[in-house]
Parts: C-alpha cells; structure tokens; sequence
C-alpha cells in the first residue's frame, strides 16, 4: 500500500482519477495514516476523518493557487499527503522533520501557520479580499470544525465575512467532536441541522417538479425563493448560517466522494460567502479510534492492531493533578472545575464522573472560560481552571482585568508548561513566566516534582487572590533529596549546599539542576541548589544567602529568558543593591522553538544536564 501511495505524483494525480479510483485511494490513505502515526505518534482519529473531505476538496481545488486554510492543524496530515508530502510521513513530528500542523515554510500548499483553533475563517476573509482588491480571481476555502466553532472568533469572522459579502467557501467538519465531545447551543444546532432530511427531501423534490414545467418552470422555481426559506426556517430553526449572510449548504455525507465533489463544484460557481456542512466520523475507518475518539485525538506510538500505547503506565502530572482535585472536591462543595474543549487532556475525567453537575466544558472559549471564573468566584465558589499554557495566552486581557484587578480566588492549572516536544512553536508553553510575572495580585508557582505540586494545590485553595501553578507535560518526578513539601508564602528549598555556584531553579528544571550539579561535583565544583517554587513572590532571602556565600549564581527556568524567573531575580537583586555578582539566566532563547523530541531540543538548546554542567563550568571559570 505504501509503495503505490508514494509512487502518486499528488496533487496533479488526483485529477486524472475517477469517483472509484478516489474512492479506493481514501482506503489506502487511511492504511498509510494508521501504519505511519502508529510509530510516529500524532493528531490520529481527527485525520481519519477527514480523508474523503481531503481528497474531494483537492480535486475540485487547484492548490496553492486556491487557497485551503485549515483551522487548528491537526485534521491537515491527508492534505500533506494530497500535496506531495508522503514520502516524509516517517520524519512526522520529529527534529527537522514534517511538522503536524500546517506549516508555510514547508510547503507552498500551507496557507497559514495553524496551531489554535478557531482562526481559518478570519484568515480566509483576509485572503478573500486580500484577491478582490488585487482584482485576482483564485477560491478560499477554510475548513473549520465543529468544535472550532465554539470559538468566539469564529463568529466574530462568520458575522464580518456575511456583511461584507466577499466569495469565500467555509467548510464546516462536523464530527461532533473537538478533542472532546462538543458542548453548547451551537452543537445542538448542528444536530439539528443533521437530522433535517425532511427539508433536503423537500427541497430536492420542488427543485425537480417545479424545473420539470415546460417554458416557465425556471421562473417559478426563482420567484419561489422567499417561499423556500420560508419553509427552510420553519422545518430547521434557527439556520444561523444563512442569517449571518451565508448561502448554506447540508448536512452532507462528509465520506461520499461524489456527493462532496457535487456540492463543492456548486458552491465554486456560486457568488458571496457559501458555508458547506459535512458530517464525518471522527476516527473513521479504525476500530478502536470511531469507538474512543477522544482517546485517539492525539496519541503517542501504539500496537495498530490492539490500539494499545507503546509506552503505557507512565504516570503524569495531568493524572496527579486530576486526583488531587477530586480529593479536594469531596472536602470543600465550592470547588468547581473549568476546562476549555479539554477534559480529558488535562486529566479532569475522574473528576467529572464524580461531580458532573461542578464540571464546565465552555468549549474551545478560553477567553469565556477565564471570565466566567470570575464570576463564579464572585459569588463565592472557588473556580479551577485547567489549561494549556499555550491556550491561556488566548485570554491574556480576561486575565489581567476581569481576575486579577478583581482580586479573584480562582486557580489556574497550567498544563503543558515550558517545552512540550513534537506539537512545536504553536504549543510550547514557554511564556506563561513572562505574561504573568507583571499581573498585580497573580501568585506562580511551579513544582519539582508530584508530591510538590498537590502541596502548591492545598496552598492555592488557601489564597484569597488569583493563583497559577504551572506543570510540564509527561512523566512525573520525585525529587529523592527532599521531603519538604510545605509551601508557606513565596518560601523556597534549598535542596543541596555548595560554595562554587548557587543554582536557582524552578519548576522541571530543578531537576535538571540536581544531576548538574552531580555532574559539576565530578569535576570539582560543589554546586548549591535552590528549589524557588514561587516566580512570584519570590523568596530573595534564600537567594541572597545563597549569592552572597557562593559569589556565583545561575538561574534556570523552562521558559524564554526575556520577561522570564531569572530576568526577575536580576532585577530584584539589583533593587537590593546587589552589583558585584557573576550572573548567567538559562532558558529558552528569544526564538520560536521547532517540534521535535523534548530530550532532544533540551540537548539541541543546550538546557539538558549534561549541557548545562559545562555551561555553569565554563561560568565559574570565567569563559561565558
């Protein structure tokens, strides 16, 4: 199957095919997409689904001229494969490899660098008349998911686009699905809209028998328009779409090649803004992924033929975080649990079995989330919102206004903090230290390890003021030198004295520290080790002892070294006077940083252990 797929010269094949010969590559897609995301990992069951919406799409299409936008990213790999890029499904998300997401500088195909959700139709209006001002003639076509529609810059573009009236053909993938099942008025709606086959029945039948009437039939058929809607709106209600100035056209059987080519080659010949609704299967095709969508989101390496994980049994801190909330649920009513689109993914099932009636899934609305928190919280409940780090940058100003001016209790779990590895510059969240830093009122911290962050959970519930605890994603550590985990306001731990060098670091990179400073003991160098906890506040008075004994100070943090924990510590050393210090911040550069392996871009940028022994070394001996 892999040989014939990759011997396709895409996407000036897909032309030359027959409805059959079409029909029979989407089986071969989906063999490759299985055996090749198996290994590799990846967006798998939202691909699966999108395979015949892909291949009609670029048939009736001529990409690049044509330009498709996809939203988010992770239903783009059957467009990658449709615009040549097979032969690269093996270097999926790894170092130098093809990325999972759209991706302009890889290919002259990817239209817009996607990564959050929501943003294709905006882009695409901007494409749309971006063309009539240059008065060229090519199509736009975003494709939008249900679950990306829940997001309110989604219908900030769909009411823009309607007004303005530019051509544009929006493709909405109803699957029903975001990474979770999709809440909201807008996913009842779409249910609605799939169950009207009474007015497509309908409206098939007076097309037929009113074109039917020799000489006039055309004209009656046009004079009837007001009459049809008429009749639309009255068997399906509501039909937001043609109300925010669409031409609508569904639901449609998102896997018939030949009803999607049909209904595509209309809307081409169609002027002003069309919005087709296809309904797909998200996981189609593979058992185990039509059966647990949400499980086959997004997988690491598994068994394609049980769909079991190839590195199952890790424990993470999602799954810490997610226990620890129900163990505080059963012991305080007011807590309640706020997630955007991401239940499963941020490890809040458990907690949603158990208290499904203090769960709120507000949909891919971030900004909507943050805020109704707060207004949860001003009425005497005590939100937790679990998040992304990537995702909560959506919501910087609800943030900064509606919580921390309000002086709000409400906690925020930052999930996927710092390097996420293979999701790349889209999803590393290494800029939360520096958005937050600045915020009045905000407490941060980060734990070392498990046991530090159910500590920093009891804290937090304990705050009168916002507060984010932010956690690396993946397997857990427990730190072997400590068995302090009181967190009292802002203190930090010093987890190993030394007299060459003070280590201050925070979050998973005192983990890295720690076999630092082993590393640095081998060649002579005893390094002291602080745990800070806290960006914010911090505790300079550890620090201070520390610098003052050693001379040396280096800062460490898994986030950008701009605005980040060390340029803080700078700047509170040098308020206290402190001027004849050696000082070295490692972090992330003030660059995006590429997918790949996580090990792999610690050592590529130098913040692995071994990398950074040699850095602190060569900082003690004056050579950085």
């Amino acid at each position: 199957m892999e040989k014939r797929l990759l011997d396709y010269n895409f996407p000036g094949d897909l032309k030359q095919m027959n409805e059959r010969e079409l029909d029979l590559l989407s089986y071969e897609i989906r063999d490759f997409i299985i055996e090749k995301v198996s290994k590799t990992g990846g967006h798998f069951a939202s691909n699966l689904g999108v395979v015949e919406l892909s291949i009609a799409i670029h048939y009736v299409f001529n990409s690049p001229e044509d330009k498709i936008i996809w939203d988010v990213g992770h239903q783009s790999y059957i467009h990658k494969i449709l615009s040549g890029r097979a032969d690269r499904f093996d270097t999926l998300r790894t170092f130098h490899g093809l990325s999972g997401f759209p991706k302009r500088a890889e290919s002259e195909h990817d239209m817009y660098d996607a990564g959050h959700a929501s943003t294709s139709i905006s882009v695409g209006m901007g494409y749309a008349v971006a063309r009539d001002l240059n008065g060229d003639h090519y199509d736009v076509v975003p494709v939008i998911g249900d679950g990306a529609m829940t997001g309110g810059i989604a219908f900030e573009a769909l009411n823009n686009a309607g007004s303005k009236g530019s051509k544009m053909i929006v493709i909405l993938n109803d699957n029903e699905m975001s990474i979770d099942k999709n809440n909201g008025s807008l996913s009842q709606h779409l249910r609605k809209l799939r169950a009207s086959q009474a007015y497509l029945d309908f409206k098939r039948q007076l097309k037929k028998t009113l074109k039917g009437i020799p000489m006039i039939g055309e004209g009656i058929y046009t004079s009837m328009e007001h009459i049809r809607n008429s009749v639309k709106y009255a068997i399906v209600p509501g039909a937001i779409f043609e109300e925010l100035g669409f031409k609508y056209f569904g639901p449609i059987n998102g896997h018939n090649i030949h009803d999607l080519i049909e209904t595509l080659t209309l809307a081409k010949i169609m002027d002003g803004p069309v919005l087709i609704h296809a309904v797909t299967k998200k996981g189609k095709g593979y058992r185990n992924a039509e059966a647990n969508p949400s499980k086959f989101h997004g997988v690491s390496p598994f068994d394609p033929l049980t769909g079991k994980s190839i590195h199952a049994g890790t424990v993470t801190y999602s799954q810490i975080f997610g226990d620890k909330l129900v163990q505080m649920a059963i012991e305080d009513p007011k807590i309640v649990a706020i997630s955007a689109a991401m239940i499963n993914g941020t490890g809040l099932c458990q907690f949603q079995n158990k208290f499904p009636d203090r769960t709120f899934d507000v949909g891919i609305a971030e900004q909507h989330a943050v805020t109704f928190a707060a207004g949860l919280a001003l009425n005497g409940y005590k939100p937790v919102v679990a998040i992304y780090s990537t995702f909560l940058q959506r919501s910087y100003d609800q943030l900064l206004v509606d919580v921390c001016l309000q002086k709000l209790p409400v906690i925020f779990m930052l999930d996927r903090a710092g390097n996420v590895g293979n999701d790349g510059e889209t999803h590393h969240g290494v800029f939360d230290f520096s958005y937050l830093s600045h915020m009045p009122g905000m407490t941060v911290m980060a734990p070392k390890d498990s046991r530090e962050l159910e500590a920093m959970m009891d804290y937090a519930h304990t705050l009168n003021g916002p507060c984010a605890i932010r956690y690396p994603k993946g397997q857990v550590w427990n730190c072997p030198d400590s068995d302090n985990n009181q967190i009292i306001d802002g203190n930090s731990e010093l987890l190993a004295e030394g007299k060459d060098v003070s280590l201050v670091a925070i979050g998973k990179m005192v983990q890295i520290a720690m076999e630092a400073r082993t590393k640095l003991k081998s060649i002579g160098y005893e390094a002291e080790v602080i745990n800070a906890r806290f960006l914010k506040p911090v505790d300079m008075n550890t620090i201070l002892t520390s610098v003052k004994k050693t001379g040396n100070m280096v800062t460490l943090e898994d986030n950008v070294i701009i605005g980040g924990f060390g340029s803080g510590i700078l700047s509170l050393l040098a308020s206290e006077g402190v001027r004849d210090l050696k000082t070295l911040c490692l972090g992330w550069p003030d660059c995006f940083i590429p997918h790949g392996n996580m090990e792999q871009l610690f050592a590529e940028y130098k913040l692995d252990a071994d990398s950074v022994a040699k850095r602190v070394g060569e900082f003690i001996e004056g050579k950085a």
